[in-house]
């Protein structure tokens, strides 16, 4: 099995965790006191991409370059591959079924995987031209499918193929009749997307915002219709936004590394940045590699699982998921 570099980790003797850190008094509600950051797997390449199987107790991972979808089991620890090849799969969700939905950057497409195995393709043209690379895929409780479609995959031969780009950057909507919606267009490769627990806000991670990363909230409207763009996100500094996950009072759980050499303390950056609904920083997350993208899962939703360059890393927090 073809791996990337494999990481020694040491998790903290010491509660709390000094990972986890304090940058507001309204995230220690959230941080489990005699919690720590666990490694549950290295070896890939580039991580994305987590969604929890709660029914079968296991997490599935994308590792974009090796082609592969991976395997880890709650019960046992154990990591194995779910699927390979992936077709460079990224983002990951289930369907109101339970079934798997994909993010499939060398196909350039939205695919289902049905309960015999067999895969279904839910998008992969817009107006007869094909998808850029879909990067991030949520499911409404209406059965609605929403993804993002930047550039990353069609830019060389690391998460996909060289090819031209035939649509602009944007987010879709896949209605429950199977019915194909643009629903932005104005974005710089738009990436992470969540709704708010109550689903009337949509949030979007804009990946090449200039000069600050951003994360833009729009009300959600009869038939996927989106209005009110506002700023959710504006953090005014270094680094990059990734994934996102939501929790149960609103709370984001964003992705976020740096630059590299160009910001003044890249360790700093790397791993989680939790934000309130209000947008203000309360948490971070410190890991020893740049996060990728977030999930919650575990028997109480309570486990934040996090894909971060070569690693999996899960945290126990004080909040669910939404």
């Amino acid at each position: 099995m073809e791996t990337g570099p494999r990481f020694d980790f040491v998790p903290s003797q010491r509660y709390p965790d000094p990972r986890v850190e304090v940058l507001d008094e309204r995230f220690r509600a959230l941080r489990l006191f005699s919690a720590t950051v666990e490694q549950l797997a290295t070896g890939l390449r580039w991580a994305e991409g987590p969604v929890w199987f709660g029914d079968g107790r296991y997490l599935l991972v994308s590792d974009i370059p090796n082609n592969r979808i991976l395997r880890w089991d709650e019960t046992s620890g154990a990591v194995s591959e779910f699927r390979r090849p992936s077709n460079n799969a990224n983002g990951l969700a289930r369907d109101r079924q339970g079934r798997l939905l994909a993010c499939e950057h060398l196909t350039r497409r939205i695919t289902r995987t049905e309960y015999d195995g067999s895969v279904t393709v839910l998008a992969d043209r817009w107006e007869g031209k094909r998808l850029n690379s879909p990067n991030d895929i949520v499911c409404a409780s209406d059965g609605s499918i929403w993804f993002t479609d930047p550039s990353f995959g069609i830019g060389g031969w690391w998460e996909g193929e060289p090819a031209g780009q035939e649509v602009p950057h944007a987010v879709y909507r896949v209605a429950s009749d199977g019915a194909l919606q643009q629903v932005l267009t104005d974005l710089a490769a738009p990436n992470g997307l969540a709704f708010s627990p109550d689903e009337k806000v949509l949030y979007v991670v804009e990946s090449r915002a200039m000069p600050h990363r951003r994360i833009w909230a729009y009300d959600v409207g009869a038939g996927g219709a989106l209005s009110n763009k506002r700023l959710a996100v504006d953090a005014q500094g270094p680094g990059a936004f990734d994934g996102i996950a939501i929790d149960a009072q609103g709370n984001l759980w964003c992705g976020l590394g740096s630059n590299g050499a160009a910001d003044a303390d890249p360790a700093a950056l790397d791993g989680v940045r939790v934000y309130a609904p209000d947008g203000t920083a309360i948490g971070h997350i410190h890991l020893p590699e740049r996060c990728a993208n977030v999930c919650f899962g575990g028997r109480h939703r309570n486990r934040l699982f996090m894909a971060a360059s070569h690693s999996v890393y899960a945290l126990y927090v004080n909040v669910q998921g939404a």
